[in-house]
């Protein structure tokens, strides 16, 4: 199995990229701020996407491949299996951060390094840009936050209000690139 990734362009992305896109992950535990203290809690949901959410996906990423935004694609052959979005706007108080706005495998696919390669490309595209940091807004899964701890990712050192009130149960990270 090969897989190559690559920028996304409307040559290789469009509408239906994701149809077959499996965002599926079955949670047990996610990390709570539990007066100032970050611990695991018995906390039960499955996140699964419809092939509408997948479409609705797909088309916002499809209308910005031109925007403020830099998008990279994981293709097994042409189907899309993995992608990541970073912005070009300079974040935090002295301008150090770009924001980490998407990142997600297929399922079948991760454990296999396709995030660590995407990841990657988007810390590059980053770095390129003059930032110093990556700021994640991270799901609180028990296994997202494992994925980004094996990726080099702590803790943010300042926090971004605004990108924080969006998802209030989101741990707030940081890559130093």
């Amino acid at each position: 199995m090969e897989i190559r990734v690559e920028r996304l362009t409307e040559d290789n992305f469009n509408s239906h990229s994701l149809d077959n896109f499996i965002r599926h992950q079955v949670v047990t535990e996610c990390l709570r701020n539990v007066d100032g203290n970050w611990i695991l809690l018995p906390i039960s949901f499955v996140e699964e996407w419809s092939l509408d959410k997948c479409r609705e996906e797909a088309s916002a990423i499809a209308n910005n491949l031109y925007g403020d935004m830099i998008d990279y694609g994981a293709f097994e052959e042409t189907d899309l299996i993995g992608y990541i979005t970073v912005g070009t706007e300079r974040l935090g108080t002295k301008g150090q951060y770009v924001q980490l706005v998407s990142f997600q495998v297929s399922e079948p696919f991760r454990g296999m390094g396709v995030g660590r390669r995407l990841f990657e490309k988007a810390a590059g595209a980053a770095k390129g840009r003059g930032a110093k940091k990556l700021y994640i807004s991270a799901h609180s899964s028990k296994e997202s936050q494992a994925a980004y701890k094996a990726l080099g990712c702590v803790h943010a050192e300042e926090i971004i209000p605004w990108i924080a009130d969006e998802e209030p149960f989101d741990v707030q990270m940081e890559y130093v690139l």
